[in-house]
């Protein structure tokens, strides 16, 4: 191990004669000036969580301690570089020597010095996550484990998994169980995948992500004098959105801390709401239990919201059991009580929210102060088309653009495909999903298909105009051919490791291509579903249980096409206008923002309204499963309601419509709801709402 030069244990004060009790209120001053030792700070939504932060470093360095000598770990690099710059404004000069960034950043850079300690050389590669599902599938060709029949996961679930196991410092059995239950019986082939990948990056001396926090841990762990080394280095520690962290993380952040246990957490365990992806509550709720000496400070003065929509959101979090009570306490004056609106149905809520959003800007309101907040993707199908009605432009900021998720896409090939058998690109989107098929395969396929017989004739002798439809040398499908037809002629050139796939898939069409259900874009989801697309989501992609709501949630927006062509010509539109949405030349355009609550978290905005505040949709019928998953979903109620600064608006359908059937489900206005005081809200009164026509 290279030897670095001892470290002072402290320089000279900074004479930055800053006056913290004026800068800084009560709250903030105390967590500021804490003395050493554990503390955790409870930082509301709106608090100054960062001013409070960076004016820690301030006097941190005014205390005598040296920059290289303080630690502060981030979750983002946006996050990170705003701090930095932040913290030099505020002492007027750089701070190169302090140690500061992301986990990952920071894990970089300490196996950068000491690398050779675990097998690996200094000059390591880190894989993306590309890299890591393309040097997996090469363990699986390795191990003769074909994923392409739905019956073992693909790369890309197996990368998920192991991800899983090592942030969350489960056993992979345990991940099994708990997210991927149907592959529990594959343990043993998964857990030599996950042996055989391990030892492929130490050939390859390549790291992915999780290893530059694992192998951190690692190497401190297995080499006491270089753990030893770093708890000497870093006096004082100083961790932001501590509440997301995971069980890695924090175990990282323990060991860092167990010589000077001058650490403190900062962050708001009621805006947890990442368990999905391993973060653990646990981890900021149970600080006091790992730190018995640790100091409790609470900053609860919100300079964001109004006091009425603080009292809502104060109301929203009081029913978790495992939490921190506190009490955001407002510094703004009175403002307006929110709205709870109550509407007929999904396409009514959009119909409203549109209506009002244009209100709002006829009124001087600015579309980029405003959002649309809400849980799940799908939420918003029926608002993005009032939308588009209403000629209101918006952005949207979800994550994957909904209609461009490969699942979706997916489904919506055999729709494509049956409503235009000259469509080349959804032929071959299904083609290449069958076992044994590549992109040489799915176009001998597509020309047997295209021509209807076993063979591909020969080439035309003229190309077609250059902005034809056909491609040149490849006849289209004859339209007076039956699809049953042409499905036969392309299954006689189907290899026979792809034959009975194929097999499905040409029934399912079959099913689809017919009179009384070719129009009928519901039932033809419903189908393809039934045909064993389902076990496909699982062996395929992560998260399932949420791709299969979706496209049961697509099923129901199509009902209100009356044919399959009125569908994918207002697809084509939505799917424009979430690209164009995004568009950099656009940016600076005033639009109204889409997004899911998990997205807006650290936004605020002067007017938002939540949408399908409905039991079973808001919060998710499949988080109801356990406690945990309850408190979580009440975590992202509060931080849906704390994004608002002026106005509220919590809306919800009295009626939607139920995957399965042609009918409606009453809806339960959400419990998250039911839980705030009526006293608290407005009621919206729909009569007086009209909705142009």
């Amino acid at each position: 191990m290279s030897r670095e030069p001892a470290l002072p244990p402290f320089w000279a004060p900074v004479p930055l004669q800053i006056d913290y009790a004026r800068e800084l209120n009560a709250q903030q001053y105390a967590a500021v000036t804490a003395p050493p030792g554990p503390s955790l700070v409870i930082a509301g939504a709106g608090s100054g969580k960062t001013r409070a932060l960076i004016y820690r470093v301030a006097y941190l360095l005014e205390q005598g301690i040296p920059p290289n000598r303080i630690l502060l770990l981030t979750f983002t690099n946006k996050a990170a570089q705003e701090m930095m710059r932040r913290t030099a404004d505020l002492l007027g000069r750089g701070l190169a020597a302090l140690w500061g960034g992301t986990f990952h950043a920071l894990g970089n850079r300490v196996l950068r010095r000491h690398a050779d300690q675990l097998g690996y050389s200094r000059d390591f590669t880190i894989l993306d996550s590309e890299d890591a599902r393309r040097l997996i599938t090469t363990c699986m060709t390795e191990a003769e484990v074909n994923a392409k029949g739905g019956k073992f996961p693909k790369a890309e679930v197996l990368a998920d998994l192991f991800s899983l196991a090592v942030n969350t410092r489960q056993p992979l059995s345990a991940v099994l169980r708990d997210q991927h239950a149907r592959f529990a019986r594959l343990e043993p082939q998964i857990r030599d995948l996950q042996q055989r990948y391990a030892a492929r990056k130490r050939a390859i001396n390549a790291l992915d992500f999780d290893d530059l926090l694992a192998q951190w841990l690692r190497l401190m762990r297995e080499h006491p004098e270089i753990g030893e080394h770093y708890q000497r280095r870093f006096q004082f520690i100083l961790v932001d959105e501590y509440q997301d962290t995971n069980p890695l993380q924090g175990e990282l952040i323990d060991l860092l801390a167990a010589r000077n246990q001058n650490v403190m957490a900062v962050g708001d365990d009621a805006q947890s709401i990442y368990g999905w992806r391993g973060a653990s509550c646990l981890n900021i709720l149970k600080f006091p239990e790992r730190y018995p000496a640790a100091k409790v400070y609470k900053i609860e003065t919100n300079y964001r919201s109004t006091p009425e929509i603080l009292r809502v959101a104060n109301a929203a979090i009081a029913a978790n059991v495992h939490q921190f009570a506190k009490k955001l306490a407002p510094a703004r004056p009175a403002g307006g009580k929110p709205w709870v609106v109550a509407c007929a149905d999904a396409t009514e809520q959009g119909a409203f929210v549109a209506q009002r959003v244009a209100q709002l800007r006829a009124e001087g309101g600015r579309l980029s102060r405003m959002a649309v907040l809400y849980r799940a993707h799908f939420h918003a199908l029926e608002l993005q088309l009032e939308l588009t009605h209403g000629d209101i432009p918006f952005i949207i900021t979800s994550g994957i653009r909904f209609f461009e998720q490969a699942h979706i896409k997916d489904v919506i090939a055999y729709v494509k495909l049956v409503a235009n058998p000259r469509d080349e690109l959804s032929f071959k989107r299904l083609a290449l999903a069958l076992p044994g098929i590549g992109a040489k395969g799915a176009d001998k396929l597509w020309r047997a298909f295209a021509a209807g017989a076993p063979t591909p004739p020969p080439a035309r002798p003229a190309a077609p105009p250059a902005d034809g439809p056909d491609a040149p040398g490849i006849p289209p499908p004859e339209p007076s051919l039956p699809l049953a037809a042409r499905l036969r002629a392309c299954g006689r050139v189907v290899p026979k490791k792809a034959a009975a796939a194929w097999a499905q898939l040409a029934a399912t069409l079959e099913q689809l291509a017919a009179e009384d259900v070719r129009d009928d874009v519901a039932a033809m989801i419903g189908l393809v579903m039934k045909a064993g697309y389902a076990e496909y989501l699982a062996s395929n992609y992560t998260n399932p249980e949420t791709r299969l709501e979706e496209l049961e949630q697509l099923a129901i927006f199509a009902r209100q096409f009356p044919t399959t062509t009125d569908f994918l010509t207002q697809l084509a539109l939505l799917t424009n206008l979430e690209a164009e949405s995004e568009s950099p030349a656009r940016a600076d355009e005033d639009r109204l923002r889409l997004s899911t609550i998990h997205q807006a978290k650290g936004l605020e905005f002067d007017v938002v309204f939540v949408i399908m505040l409905c039991d079973g949709l808001f919060p998710l019928e499949r988080a109801l499963a356990s406690p945990a998953g309850e408190e979580e979903e009440r975590r992202l109620m509060y931080v849906a309601i704390t994004r608002a600064r002026n106005e509220l608006y919590l809306c919800y359908p009295r009626q939607r419509a139920a995957y399965g059937s042609g009918g409606g489900l009453a809806q339960w206005p959400s419990r998250f709801l039911q839980e705030i005081p009526r006293k608290l809200l407005k009621e919206w009164e729909l009569p007086s709402f009209e909705r142009d026509e």
